[in-house]
């Protein structure tokens, strides 16, 4: 009986994880971010063993993002995905998703791989405490509304909700607009009692959050070329033993290739799926909207940012 039972213990404490990580993202299943998440989650417990298990929450289920932000700096939990909300704790993240700066995916990857962009990812880890693993593409960013939005004059007094980044609120004012900081799981339901009355994000994330049910058009302003990264707390990577960090990262890299095959799957079809639910894409005066807004945007920076702005812009030449 006693050796019964001490086999029936040792069985228990094998099939229990070494880390059992939790992941607080603010997309829901439907998403190409998370069901990348539920890729590495599945890939990750098999490579490990079940050495490493990852729970992935949707919709913000644990956290609003800023928030979980900050549980993972924490340590309550691991991993989320994001990007320009860090410059609430380091200016320079402000550049992944700085409106009016970049003209399109080939600009965003000179950005990503420059020294810019790898001293954006090594302050992530050095003062915030996030470790980022590789980038998840957003696609261009649009302001959706129940107006055609052709050209800044048209803004007036709209109320467009934002994610809570100063640059966002900085360009959208200059606009004319009327920025309201938002949970991204708070957008939904304040376009449907006209809270808000516009919202902007990539076409992937109208689509998947149903903002066709509230919104008719989609203004294709492409205002921000955007990327989010996904993240883990560098106290908790660091935590892991080599063995183990090594198969993450693998992991991590399969991970992003998947992601980036569900995101180009996506892109390919989901303007016609907008349409179909009963959107009207418009066209926009695009250079206004970048006149409108630039110097405000560029006065926003400290002078620091300023030097980086200017140095960005050399690398599109």
């Amino acid at each position: 009986m006693l050796v019964l039972a001490l086999l029936f213990v040792q069985c228990g404490h094998k099939n229990e994880p070494e880390f059992h990580l939790r992941a607080s993202l603010l997309v829901n299943e439907s998403h190409t971010w998370f069901q990348a998440f539920e890729y590495f989650s599945e890939i990750l417990e098999a490579r490990t063993d079940g050495r490493i298990v990852l729970d992935n929450y949707h919709s913000e289920q644990l956290a609003k993002e800023s928030e979980a932000i900050r549980l993972i700096r924490a340590g309550v939990i691991d991993m989320t995905t994001t990007g320009s909300p860090l410059s609430n704790w380091v200016e320079i993240l402000t550049f992944c998703e700085l409106p009016f700066l970049l003209r399109d995916s080939t600009d965003m990857r000179v950005l990503i791989n420059s020294d810019i962009g790898k001293r954006m990812e090594q302050e992530m880890i050095d003062k915030i405490g996030l470790r980022p693993l590789g980038q998840f593409p957003g696609g261009p960013r649009h302001l959706t509304s129940n107006r055609p939005i052709k050209h800044p004059d048209d803004l007036k007094g709209l109320i467009v909700r934002v994610p809570n980044v100063p640059s966002f609120v900085t360009a959208w004012e200059a606009l004319g607009a009327k920025p309201t900081p938002m949970a991204f799981s708070e957008v939904f339901t304040s376009l449907q009692q006209g809270t808000v009355e516009a919202q902007e994000n990539g076409f992937a994330i109208i689509k998947a959050a149903g903002f066709y049910e509230v919104q008719k058009y989609v203004n294709q302003t492409a205002h921000v070329v955007s990327w989010t990264y996904p993240v883990i707390g560098e106290e908790k990577f660091q935590s892991f033993p080599e063995d183990l960090r090594k198969i993450f990262l693998e992991a991590v890299k399969d991970m992003v290739k998947h992601e980036h095959k569900l995101f180009l799957a996506s892109e390919r079809k989901i303007k016609d799926d907008l349409k179909a639910a009963g959107m009207t894409l418009v066209e926009v005066d695009k250079d206004a909207f970048g006149e409108a807004a630039r110097e405000a945007i560029y006065n926003s920076l400290s002078p620091e940012m300023q030097v980086v702005y200017n140095d960005i812009l050399k690398l599109r030449e």
